[in-house]
């Protein structure tokens, strides 16, 4: 079975190739390709998983080495793969959910004179992040992780005629770019201290090394899942990818691009048990992730981006529990699938919204959808369930286990991150309610564009629709599964761990808090929008609503700090090399040059001036015999 692990890369790795290079003559099936490249690596996931459910829970390891890529005395860098539990998780959600997605692309990109290209990119994308998750070394991840970050780029401005789509790749492209600093950083900090890259090696031997350096390590670590997961401060990007076709939002928000961080932070989980501190920087980071997102998503009339907030906010949930050590680690990768289900089921239905809108998506221009629309209705309705913990439905399951984990890290810390949780669930029902609301209640508000057509609601086609009524299964289902008699927790503790804490209430009064909050937000949501007829034109709202319009101000942060600032610095840096460094070079030429045309004037050719020169010369050397002899 280990053969078949490399399978799992190739086979998307394959079809990018095809579909990249075999030209416009693949152009009427390159579609069907590349589902059935995405199908065939998600059907050899299956088989490997089989194989591992029939072996113990401590035996769930399998390895396959292909060759060394850098083999130096004292440098040693294999291409090698590692399938455990923790990466069998990720790799059945990003071939499965990826191979939904293809198939949902193949109505929704129907006409799009390049839809070749975009498989191959999709393709592609899959191929990076199954090698990302299944290298059994940190360099070899780091070649997923870079592979994910041009594939990104590629897909978020696939519609490069648009220059928002280009504006926007380049600035996720080049936030990333910051947060990899922070992983090649770690990399090199880790060779230094262990000797090697190899997971294996690095985790056994974190006992016999010191806070401070796992410390920097972590740090590291936690920049760059906060650039992937697009997390605070390197959170910019995430809104803005949106401008991507609607299958790479469901693609990169959902079971894929921005969970890199969260598996990073968990599979390096024994160097952050072994750094408090920045363990507890990972918490504060997930902390004020999750509200930053869920504020900014109460404002977004654009119904993508309001939910490209959620994700920021549910990735929030995730970093905040795999802060939590061992008591969250379980309950991170838990969220982590369940919410693949219901959110890549929610990005989904918002294409198929707007493929029925003629591409419109400004909510206050819905209404009433439900009529138009059931199928997308029903599975949106499912997902808009359990992103907001409906009793019974998987983010009930998996987000109160996030609560209870928060107030189970004990202290006034667990007071304080269970209360923010807490806030977050209320602020989620709130904004999830109201996307709901102003989509598919109230009456009609759809106007004609500005060439006199009025958009026809309509479903979509079998191929958009089937993918997601699977994934609503998975919104309504896979929590409780994963829960009845604690499957998921068995399934991971063997890699990651688990301790159950001690927290000061009760798992009882948590999900009765829990379902206290939801119940505000819904309520606040419909009296604000269900009880009141929603303006064409948004009103111009507070001052917090002004701001989270704007993503509170991120955009405006970066431009004063870091572009002013480093254009400033750059000039800076312009002035010193112009006057200090090209001032002591050319002031050392001149002088040099000076001095040597100088000299050169005593070099005129003529035979009595040397004799001159040399009666002086011995002039002075009889002068200083006697002077001496004198003394």
């Amino acid at each position: 079975m280990e053969n078949l692990i490399a399978l799992l890369v190739a086979a998307p790795l394959l079809g990018a190739a095809v579909l990249l290079c075999g030209g416009r003559a693949l152009d009427r099936v390159g579609h069907l390709l590349g589902t059935v490249f995405a199908a065939a690596s998600f059907v050899i996931a299956v088989v490997l998983f089989s194989d591992l459910l029939g072996k113990g829970p401590e035996d769930r390891t399998l390895a396959q080495h292909l060759f060394s890529w850098i083999p130096v005395e004292g440098f040693q860098a294999d291409v090698a793969f590692q399938l455990d539990q923790l990466s069998m998780t990720f790799v059945l959600l990003i071939s499965g959910v990826g191979t939904l997605i293809h198939i949902y692309s193949i109505g929704y990109m129907e006409h799009d004179e390049r839809r070749r290209r975009f498989f191959g990119y999709l393709n592609l994308f899959l191929a990076a992040m199954l090698l990302l998750v299944l290298a059994d070394n940190y360099l070899l991840l780091y070649v997923g992780w870079e592979g994910v970050g041009l594939a990104s780029y590629l897909l978020i401005g696939f519609w490069q005629h648009k220059p928002s789509a280009a504006t926007a790749a380049k600035k996720a492209f080049l936030v990333n770019r910051v947060g990899d600093m922070g992983l090649s950083i770690a990399i090199m900090l880790m060779f230094t201290t262990f000797g090697t890259f190899a997971f294996g090696p690095v985790l056994d031997s974190v006992g016999d090394t010191s806070e401070g350096k796992l410390t920097a390590i972590g740090l590291m670590l936690l920049l760059a899942a906060c650039g992937k997961s697009a997390q605070v401060p390197l959170q910019s990007w995430l809104g803005d990818a949106m401008e991507g076709p609607t299958p790479v939002s469901a693609l990169i928000h959902a079971a894929t691009m921005v969970t890199a961080g969260v598996y990073l932070i968990v599979r390096s989980g024994a160097i952050f048990n072994g750094a408090p501190d920045a363990q507890l920087v990972v918490t504060i980071v997930g902390a004020v992730t999750l509200l930053f997102g869920a504020i900014v998503g109460c404002a977004k009339d654009d119904i993508k981006k309001a939910l490209a907030g959620s994700t920021m906010s549910q990735i929030g949930y995730m970093i905040l529990a795999a802060g939590l050590g061992p008591v969250g680690y379980v309950f991170a990768i838990m969220h982590l699938v369940t919410h693949g289900f219901f959110k890549a089921g929610l990005f989904l239905g918002a294409g198929s919204v707007m493929h029925g809108m003629n591409d419109e998506v400004d909510m206050r221009k819905y209404g009433a959808l439900r009529k138009y629309m059931p199928v997308t209705f029903v599975t949106f309705g499912l997902g808009y369930l359990a992103i907001i913990g409906f009793p019974g439905l998987s983010g009930f399951f998996s987000k109160d286990k996030i609560i209870e984990a928060a107030f189970a890290k004990g202290g006034t810390e667990g007071w304080i991150l269970g209360s923010v949780a807490l806030l977050g669930a209320a602020i989620t029902a709130f904004y999830m309610t109201r996307v709901m609301i102003m989509t598919f209640f109230g009456e009609k508000r759809w106007q004609p564009d500005a060439d006199g057509h009025e958009p026809h609601p309509h479903e979509s086609p079998s191929s958009m629709t089937i993918p997601m009524i699977v994934l609503a299964f998975g919104s309504v289902f896979a929590g409780g599964f994963f829960s009845i008699g604690d499957r998921f927790l068995n399934w991971l503790e063997p890699v990651t761990g688990h301790d159950h804490g001690h927290a000061p209430i009760s798992a009882a009064a948590v999900t009765g808090a829990t379902m206290v909050c939801l119940v505000i937000g819904v309520g606040i949501a419909w009296l604000q929008y269900g009880r009141r007829t929603v303006p064409v034109v948004a009103p111009r709202g507070s001052l917090l609503t002004r701001a989270a319009r704007r993503d509170l101000l991120q955009d405006d942060f970066n431009h004063v700090v870091l572009v002013r600032g480093g254009e400033h610095l750059t000039r800076s840096l312009v002035y010193v090399d112009h006057t200090l460094v090209d001032g002591v070079v050319n002031g050392t030429a001149a002088s040099v040059g000076g001095l040597s045309g100088r000299l050169r004037k005593l070099q005129n050719g003529y035979v009595r001036s040397y004799a001159v020169s040399m009666f002086g010369g011995a002039a002075l050397i009889v002068a200083a015999t006697l002077l001496m002899r004198a003394v």
